[in-house]
């Protein structure tokens, strides 16, 4: 771990990671992703202990987006890099905690890799930060600087694959048997998704590609091969479905995983050249709270994306332990929720319009995930509260759900109050049991 390696797949990681995360920002202004995101909706929807994260108005929002943007580019380029990476996992982390509805996995994925380029010297070479204090320039780096991006790549793919270890994935085929069906007009491979055969072959396939890859791209013999297997899977799966820039963020990173050897020779194109060898290393007191630190780091990753097994309720139905586990398009669900407010005092009842409150994005997510259906509950208590003097509101829920294909079937209990229920990371035992 301690071993002096070359310093180029650290840089070739920093160049791509920067490019991509910039022109990422620069498509979601242009398509106009802000104003649908953070200034439709009157109402967002948020992660547990995050509540107090706030949009601002459409100029701070598209002045965030900027400052993604630019602190990308200086990231890709190496220019200002500490400066710019922690700006970037700030406003890039920051945005993503608005609104627990647009949560991706890839999201995640890009907060956890700028979090961990923080502490790791990517601007020591072939940077314009060389270029204006050469004295920083280093050949070599510690080899665990490169591993513990392999490792973070490692966990993700490992976990997704795990997670397919589930009777809907293997043995019927879902949720992709019913993807698939919506892509038989494709030339081509169209014709072959009408077959459930080909939902069962990719599925298997699936997981034993996410359980295997991030192995076989560690050992040289079969690394050419399965870095071509990994532009294909991640080309079909962008062809197939609406993931955003995921399989680049993949094909792209997984470069890691080369030998320097490949690094420096991609680079020599544009300009690297190898020079006299010089070792980065951090002081023996920072070594001292460092590797700790990395170890702990490794522990929560690989820990966390297990969570799930601490609650009795099916982990895809609940979804108790399900955000940050990795697990990549393993549902198919669809829910219907109406809510009602109840006056004590009058003993009238209203049914509520979800549509009045929430985008049509927002609806879809909160009808299937129970913590925003409770969030959106305490909402209508202080809306009611507020705007009709309603005194200790009662709101109640009538809400189904489909899962991978099985019926609809109740999925809160209609007689909870859900007012007198407040969200927590215990069991959530007013959610009803899949059948």
């Amino acid at each position: 771990m301690t071993h002096p390696i070359s310093i180029a797949p650290l840089v070739t990681f920093r160049i791509l990671f920067g490019a991509l995360m910039c022109f990422g920002a620069l498509r979601f202004m242009w398509n106009g992703w802000i104003e649908k995101l953070y200034i439709e909706p009157k109402f967002f929807f948020k992660f547990y202990g995050f509540e107090w994260v706030k949009a601002l108005d459409t100029t701070g929002m598209y002045l965030i987006y900027i400052l993604i943007a630019a602190s990308a580019f200086c990231i890709s380029i190496g220019l200002f890099y500490r400066i710019a990476i922690v700006l970037f996992f700030i406003a890039f982390t920051y945005v993503e905690l608005i609104d627990a509805t647009n949560y991706l996995n890839h999201y995640y994925l890009v907060c956890l890799l700028a979090f961990l380029l923080i502490f790791l010297p990517a601007n020591r070479a072939f940077s314009f930060d060389v270029w204006r204090n050469r004295s920083i320039e280093v050949v070599k780096v510690p080899a665990w600087m490169i591993y513990i991006l392999m490792a973070q790549l490692t966990i993700v793919y490992t976990c997704a694959g795990i997670a397919k270890l589930n009777a809907d994935w293997l043995f019927h085929a879902m949720p992709l048997r019913a993807w698939l069906l919506e892509h038989t007009d494709l030339p081509i491979l169209g014709y072959f998704f009408q077959f459930k055969e080909t939902a069962y072959l990719f599925s298997w396939g699936g997981a034993f590609y996410d359980l295997t890859i991030a192995y076989f791209l560690m050992y040289h013999r079969t690394r050419p091969f399965a870095y071509i297997l990994v532009i294909i899977f991640h080309l079909l799966t962008y062809l197939l479905f609406n993931i955003g820039l995921f399989p680049l963020i993949m094909i792209f990173s997984t470069l890691i995983f080369f030998p320097a050897a490949f690094h420096q020779k991609f680079l020599s194109f544009i300009g690297y050249k190898v020079k006299e060898s010089k070792t980065f290393d951090y002081q023996n007191s920072i070594k001292n709270i460092v590797y700790p630190l990395v170890a702990i780091y490794l522990i929560i990753q690989i820990f966390l994306p297990f969570r799930h097994v601490l609650y009795p309720s099916h982990v895809l139905w609940s979804e108790e332990g399900y955000r940050f586990a990795w697990r990549v398009m393993l549902v198919e669900k669809h829910g219907f929720v109406t809510f009602y407010v109840y006056d004590p005092a009058t003993h009238k009842k209203t049914e509520i319009i979800n549509g009045r409150y929430l985008t049509l994005f927002q609806e879809k997510q909160m009808s299937i995930q129970p913590d925003f259906i409770l969030q959106f509950a305490h909402f209508l208590e202080e809306k009611y509260q507020s705007l009709y003097d309603i005194k200790n509101p009662v709101v109640t829920v009538d809400s189904y759900v489909a899962l991978n294909g099985r019926t609809s079937q109740r999925f809160i209990k209609p007689d909870v109050d859900l007012t007198k229920i407040e969200d927590s990371l215990l069991p959530k035992d007013w959610i009803e049991e899949m059948k």
